[in-house]
């Protein structure tokens, strides 16, 4: 399957970035998990995109929170994943 431009950046990285994308994913979920007050069965999904759009700043990080029983909460912050810190994170959770 193709993605094209809007594909997860990830599948474009190679090695130690590809690494470094996955240990910054994972510190996002148990971020928002914890700031969120989130159970074990609510499932955390983080992915940066890439969007070539003018408008767009390049890198997106969308976080998507799902409840059993819950509609889906999507989130985004206007970075990349690496980029992301706690108070831009508590930001994005806060809206």
């Amino acid at each position: 399957m193709r993605f094209g431009l809007f594909g997860k950046a990830e599948t474009r990285k190679s090695g130690d970035a590809k690494a470094e994308a996955k240990a910054a994913a994972e510190r996002l979920k148990v971020q928002v998990r914890e700031h969120l007050g989130l159970p074990e069965t609510a499932a955390i999904a983080v992915n940066e995109i890439i969007c070539a759009d003018p408008a767009c700043p390049g890198s997106e990080t969308v976080i998507l929170v799902m409840k059993p029983g819950e509609k889906t909460r999507a989130y985004k912050l206007q970075m990349a994943m690496a980029e992301v810190t706690a108070e831009a994170l508590a930001d994005a959770l806060r809206a």
